[in-house]
């Protein structure tokens, strides 16, 4: 299987900078005030590692990330930017997806709930719009359990893996 490129779509991709902004700017208030409430510092890093996470506009893995840092002359070591995701993942700054062996993940925006389908056949993931399910999850009420977010995956065979099985049963 081939997902080197996650390939997807995005509900949020066409929105402005600003909203852009304004998600990177509560996320910065968010970890600001954690790491006071905590004493902990306020590092460049930390900094530089949420507003790289919030210029992606979608998935990607920790090595991309790790990339775009260095492109913009921000060198990490692969120990902070580890750890500083684990920070984000608590504050759920980030949300963490893993798919048939890959971990990828994508900063948390206010369309951070969605849906994906995921061909197991070539591996190929696409985000897709289902509002009716996703007003159901978000009226589900549950026992004893906050609900931050979600995201739902739906396994199935892509129409160009279907039309290569096709072929091959019918060439035999």
């Amino acid at each position: 299987m081939n997902i080197n490129k996650m390939q997807t779509t995005h509900p949020y991709k066409n929105k402005s900078n600003n909203m852009e902004s304004l998600s990177l700017a509560h996320a910065k208030e968010i970890l600001t005030d954690y790491l006071e409430t905590s004493d902990l510092r306020k590092t460049p890093e930390r900094y530089a590692v949420l507003k790289a996470i919030y210029s992606f506009e979608g998935h990607f893995k920790i090595e991309e990330l790790g990339k775009m840092l260095e492109e913009n002359n921000f060198r990490v070591s692969r120990a902070t930017l580890y750890n500083t995701m684990k920070l984000f993942l608590q504050l759920r700054l980030v949300m963490q997806h893993r798919v048939q062996g890959k971990t990828w993940y994508e900063a948390k925006t206010s369309q951070s709930n969605h849906c994906h389908q995921i061909c197991t056949v070539c591996g190929k993931v696409t985000e897709i719009e289902l509002p009716e399910v996703i007003a159901a999850l978000n009226r589900a009420k549950l026992s004893r359990f906050r609900k931050d977010g979600f995201a739902l995956y739906i396994y199935g065979t892509c129409s160009s893996c279907q039309a290569k099985i096709t072929r091959r049963k019918n060439m035999k």
